[in-house]
């Protein structure tokens, strides 16, 4: 496969997609809110987690309820890495089995190894592009006492906060070539057209399918695909190119189809049809039930 570019939309509705140490949505100096990528890859590992895939960078535990360190977690997975014994080329060969570093790479410092795996999937920031974003600090009232104070009589207070309404464009580039190097070393390391469809797959869904107290409300409502044409195919940040109408809830791709003219294989955008407007010539779908727009 050739070079593909795109940009994932996530909605958040009262939800607060990333947030700070603070609790408060995520945001620069100037106060525009934005996701890291690391609040998109995230949903992502616990969708394939929860298709029973091998998932190496994801917290989990042990039977004393304290997380797991890395080689503990590749233990589970595999096996003890013995310092004398395991070869460097087994361990990529392991981390290379797993679906995340498949697609973001790895760092990987343990017991005596050192690999440092740059992934095929690089993300930018996902910058909120809705013009009248307001943050919601709610009061909660827990129903149990303060423990750290003898004789209380009161339970305690709490605060959620929240997005009343905010949209985060990803832009996204997939360079299947950042594995060129490994190929003659690990066989399983070639980034094929399975790994690009399993990328595909969790980009469209796993917002919506990971609800939690404060994900609740984030939904995958937009996405584009573009797969090149040639190998020497070199686009920008994509997402910095689309022009969102907050008024209308409205995506215009000009610029875009302006930008990837003549450069693409097969373009493909997917959003939610119920709620986002989308103007554009090229092959459209609903990102729900993948029907054809």
């Amino acid at each position: 496969m050739k070079r593909v570019y795109g940009i994932i939309g996530v909605k958040a509705k009262m939800a607060n997609w990333n947030a700070d140490f603070t609790g408060r949505p995520k945001s620069i100096s100037n106060g525009d809110i934005f996701g890291s990528d690391k609040a998109l890859k995230y949903p992502m590992k616990k969708m394939w987690l929860n298709e029973n895939k091998k998932v190496m960078y994801i917290k989990s535990w042990k039977d004393d309820v304290t997380p797991n360190k890395l080689g503990e977690r590749y233990e589970l997975l595999f096996e003890k890495i013995d310092k004398k014994k395991t070869l460097t080329k087994d361990v990529m060969k392991n981390l290379f089995d797993c679906v995340d570093v498949k697609n973001f790479g790895a760092t990987f410092a343990e017991e005596g190894q050192n690999i440092s795996i740059t992934g095929a999937v690089q993300f930018g920031q996902g910058f909120n592009k809705f013009d009248d974003t307001n943050v919601e600090v709610q009061d909660i009232l827990s129903p149990f006492a303060d423990s750290t104070k003898e004789g209380a009589k009161q339970s305690t207070l709490g605060t959620k906060t929240t997005v009343d309404e905010a949209h985060y464009f990803y832009g996204f580039s997939i360079n299947p070539k950042a594995y060129a190097e490994y190929k003659s070393i690990v066989e399983n390391s070639e980034y094929k057209n399975e790994d690009y469809e399993e990328f595909k797959k969790v980009a469209l869904h796993s917002a919506t399918a990971y609800s939690t107290n404060s994900k609740f409300g984030c939904e995958n409502e937009f996405a584009l695909f573009v797969e090149c044409k040639d190998e020497d195919c070199y686009l920008p940040d994509l997402s910095d190119y689309i022009e969102f109408n907050s008024d209308e809830r409205s995506i215009n791709l000009t610029n875009i189809e302006d930008m990837i003219k003549d450069k693409y294989e097969n373009v493909e955008v997917y959003y939610n049809p119920y709620k986002l407007k989308v103007s554009t010539s090229l092959n459209s779908y609903n990102i729900f039930t993948q029907e054809k727009l």
